[in-house]
């Protein structure tokens, strides 16, 4: 890609983004999202323009819980710098303020949907890891407890388990190959 091209690419996206957050003591909200604030303002091709955290409130329902909300503006260098922040602080809500109409190149659509394929099997590898680990642990306790005790949910079958282990092993080569592949195309 040449750079002319790069450069029609729109630059200075500005975003309003939600933070959610619930939990106890309502203090401890009000400082994780401060925390989160100040992390995202240090991430790299963003500039946190203002915040306000609103007050926490007791959640509906709840004697104990608390839940408040932050709204952050945001400008980022390029929209990829956006998805990143949606990806790693999976905000609530983000509207895009301006500019109204967003440039990008083929390129530009690759590295964002890179991104977010990443972040998708990372999210699929961790979920296939708990489940043979829940898989394991629910024929340990099988084991474990006597033939009378009955344990909710059915036992995993040895199959399943096997075949889930095995699709596992085959999914992460396939992407060790594909993440070789684009760093020797870099490099070429």
């Amino acid at each position: 890609m040449s750079s002319n091209k790069k450069d029609q690419e729109t630059k200075g996206i500005r975003s309003t983004i939600i933070l959610e957050i619930i939990g106890k003591p309502p203090e401890h909200l009000i400082e994780t999202l401060e925390e989160l604030m100040k992390k995202i303002s240090e991430e790299k091709g963003v500039q946190v323009l203002g915040k306000k955290i609103n007050e926490p409130i007791l959640m509906k329902d709840s004697k104990e819980f608390y839940t408040t909300f932050a709204e952050v503006d945001i400008e980022v260098e390029d929209i990829l710098y956006l998805a990143i922040v949606m990806f790693k602080y999976m905000p609530a809500h983000v509207e895009v303020v301006e500019p109204e109409l967003i440039a990008l190149t083929n390129n530009g659509w690759t590295d964002i949907l890179s991104e977010l394929t990443r972040r998708l099997h990372g999210y699929d590898e961790v979920a296939r890891v708990i489940q043979i680990q829940n898989a394991q642990m629910q024929k340990k306790l099988r084991e474990l407890l006597p033939k009378n005790k009955e344990i909710v949910g059915e036992p995993p079958k040895e199959k399943e388990i096997k075949e889930n282990k095995e699709e596992f092993s085959k999914e992460k080569e396939v992407k060790e190959k594909a993440i070789k592949k684009k760093e020797k195309k870099k490099k070429d």
